[in-house]
């Protein structure tokens, strides 16, 4: 019975330790040159060295996949909804003239979209698989171009 007590405290000090020496300790100091330094070693012949509380958490999986499924669904249906825009847009033969309301509204559409352009410094497009194309000089000049034309037909010059 004597083995088993001292079996067990020895087992418990031996996890104890251990979980001490996987916490660890930074230490932060500056040099003379007023670099910030960070050690898991208390540094030799520093000054003004500052014990810093490290707290660390487990990585939810769980959540980060529904974050990213969520992306990935809402990108989806951005894009569905441009193609349903366009498809709409192209199927529709009415003349923009027509309702005052909705020339004015796409005239407010594509004033936003052309001040989005014109301070994006890089445009691009997503593929059907959500990636980013980005597109070169000459093809986001003939964006922010198209896009101008469409400010000068809805709300005029």
């Amino acid at each position: 019975m004597r083995l088993d007590r001292w079996i067990l405290a020895a087992s418990t000090t031996a996890l104890i330790a251990a979980g001490a020496s996987m916490a660890g300790e930074i230490y932060k100091w500056t040099d003379e040159q007023g670099n910030v330094h960070y050690e898991d070693r208390l540094p030799a012949g520093a000054e003004d060295v500052e014990h810093v509380d490290i707290l660390s958490r487990n990585t939810d999986n769980a959540a980060v996949q529904a974050r990213l499924d969520a992306a990935r669904e809402a990108r989806a249906d951005r894009a569905k909804a441009a193609a349903d825009a366009a498809a709409s847009e192209s199927a529709k033969a009415e003349d923009p003239d027509a309702d005052p309301a909705k020339r004015a509204e796409k005239c407010q559409m594509y004033r936003d979209r052309l001040e989005s352009f014109l301070r994006s410094q890089r445009l691009y497009t997503e593929d059907a698989n959500g990636e980013r194309k980005y597109l070169d000089e000459s093809e986001t000049m003939a964006a922010r171009q198209k896009v101008q034309e469409q400010v000068e037909k809805y709300c005029g010059s």
